[in-house]
């Protein structure tokens, strides 16, 4: 009891911290749940928190799960198909482009530094492709960029999500279930495995957002939802939406609800304000709580494992990495110099990274799969690793986009008019 209520009361005053000092929430949010996590280790004997105290089994995941969908639910509700129609091929190029080299560079650089697996460097390189819409927006309102890149941004953050996820599950398909005998079926080889996951993945997510989103789209026409019900039967979709597409096909809800939500925001649907709003302060408290959960369950030993040459990866992913990927894709652009360099600096990793490579983990280092020493070493960096990507690209974007917008000449006019 005491645990749980801590977890919501102290997610909400990292949010009144981050809008105090005009930061990103994720950072406080991080920094407080390892302050309540693996750090109170250092001075008691157990965590403050533990969220293995408050969930049991996988419920912990399943509600990570669920509340990332309803996340990515609200920002596909913000895609507007007309304001990125004159930007569509660097939105395009950055979503193919982007997952490309951040996986493969991810994982060269994990091999290279700390000697890692190529399969765990892959599956690593596969997990730091997701940006973060839940870190992209706040930077976004504070930072006012001129609209072209907000757009990019925006898009970019909330679409790259799913299709990190997919990555990821089609990474950990090759190369742990079909060569090592990881559950799953091993009669096909690794081309036929990719294809049927990607195929299936692709249409079990789209048919199930497109099926909730026309839904309900339709009923809120005919005016068959009482004005009281509209946000908690949205929320009901979004999670039959969700669950029902993972259920037959793993990681396939991510990509379901944000095809749900961009449908909503495209089709004209009534009282979409009204959804959004409420869509909005609901994705506030879970996005406090799912970063105090995940980063409160680390423990010590893993946050040891990590040395200098993690660092070294951090510079490498934000350095080379991210600005060879918006290189690539604005080539030949309408985007200046200045344009391309702050979307290039402005790569910040957010929930569905942290909750993807907990997953992972979970998986990988259950007791009915046997690793051997050396792969599960390289498993359990996993977790932190992922976590320092994503605290260090948070601190420094959130702390650096206004000063780099305004070195740059990127911010917007603040118009005083009536």
């Amino acid at each position: 009891m005491i645990e749980l209520s801590a977890i919501i009361v102290i997610g909400l005053l990292a949010q009144w911290i981050a809008w105090r000092m005009k930061i990103p929430a994720i950072f406080p949010l991080i920094i407080l749940g390892l302050i309540m996590g693996p750090l109170s280790t250092l001075f008691l004997d157990e965590k403050w928190i533990d969220p293995e105290n408050i969930f049991a089994g996988k419920t912990m995941y399943y509600f990570v799960s669920l509340s990332v969908g309803v996340i990515l639910f609200e920002g596909g509700l913000t895609l507007k198909f007309k304001e990125v129609r004159q930007l569509a091929g660097v939105v395009r190029n950055l979503l193919i482009v982007g997952p490309i080299v951040m996986g493969i560079g991810g994982a060269l650089a994990a091999h290279y530094f700390l000697d890692m697996d190529y399969r765990v460097g892959l599956l690593f390189g596969s997990l730091i492709i997701v940006t973060g819409p839940t870190v992209i927006a706040p930077i976004l309102r504070s930072v006012r960029p001129k609209k072209n890149i907000s757009t990019i941004l925006k898009w970019e953050g909330i679409a790259i999500d799913p299709i990190g996820a997919l990555v990821a599950v089609l990474v950990y398909e090759l190369l742990f279930v079909s060569t090592m005998g990881v559950d799953g079926d091993h009669s096909m080889g690794l081309t036929q495995v990719a294809l049927k996951t990607f195929f299936l993945t692709l249409c079990v997510g789209t048919f199930f957002g497109l099926l909730s989103g026309w839904t309900l789209h339709k009923l809120l026409k005919r005016n068959l939802i009482p004005h009281f019900l509209i946000n908690v039967l949205s929320l009901g979709f979004v999670i039959f939406a969700f669950a029902g597409a993972d259920t037959l096909q793993a990681e396939s809800g991510l990509l379901s609800v944000t095809v749900m939500g961009i449908l909503l925001a495209n089709i004209k649907t009534p009282n979409l304000d009204k959804i959004l709003d409420f869509k909005e302060s609901l994705t506030v408290i879970l996005i406090s709580v799912l970063f105090i959960i995940l980063s409160t369950k680390i423990s010590m030993e893993e946050l040891m494992l990590l040395n200098i040459n993690s660092l070294y990866i951090f510079l490498v992913v934000v350095f080379v990495l991210r600005p060879i990927v918006v290189w690539i894709s604005s080539w030949k652009s309408d985007l200046n110099w200045k344009e391309k360099a702050f979307v290039a600096w402005i790569g910040p990793k957010g929930i569905v990274a942290a909750a993807v490579a907990s997953l992972f983990s979970l998986y990988l280092m259950s007791d009915n799969i046997s690793l051997p020493p050396s792969l599960r070493s390289d498993v359990e960096l996993l977790v932190p690793l992922t976590f320092m990507i994503i605290l260090g690209t948070v601190t420094l974007n959130g702390l650096s986009a206004k000063f780099v917008a305004r070195l740059l000449g990127l911010v917007q006019d603040v118009k005083n008019g009536v």
